[in-house]
């Protein structure tokens, strides 16, 4: 178990995976408020937990780090987090949802380490799937 501070509502939410409910084709995302889902993706991002990574994103998923103008897609990032599956960042994780109007959403991740900090600006979109995250950009203020 996890817990993330939701700075919206000032509540602390706390997040309990979704992967352990998953089945590989049932998508335990579909029906789930979009903090659930910027949860799951931190949990991607700082725990490599990657069960529900085809579920997470948008099939128009863009990543970009904005320090140096990497830029990814859906296929790369889904292959990084692969690659880093159950390593864990040694971080204080935190979101707030900075603004959530109809089917968009755009949250703030910080990840803040010992000697640096790491915040993704994420963008959700909810289809008929569900909200996905379709856009990261990530800094190093």
């Amino acid at each position: 178990m996890q817990s993330f501070w939701h700075g919206q509502k000032g509540i602390e939410n706390t997040f309990t995976s979704l992967s352990s409910f998953a089945s590989e084709n049932v998508n335990a995302l579909k029906d789930v408020e979009s903090d659930i889902v910027i949860g799951t993706y931190l949990e991607a991002v700082t725990v490599g937990t990657i069960d529900l990574n085809k579920f997470l994103f948008a099939d128009d998923f863009e990543y970009r780090n904005v320090n140096n103008n990497d830029r990814a897609g859906k296929k790369e990032y889904i292959k990084f987090l692969k690659a880093n599956k159950g390593m864990q960042y040694n971080c204080e994780s935190s979101y707030e949802i900075l603004s959530q109007d109809g089917k968009v959403c755009v949250a703030k991740a910080t990840m803040a380490f010992d000697n640096f900090t790491r915040v993704d600006y994420i963008t959700l979109n909810q289809g008929k799937d569900g909200w996905k995250v379709s856009k990261v950009e990530t800094t190093y203020p």
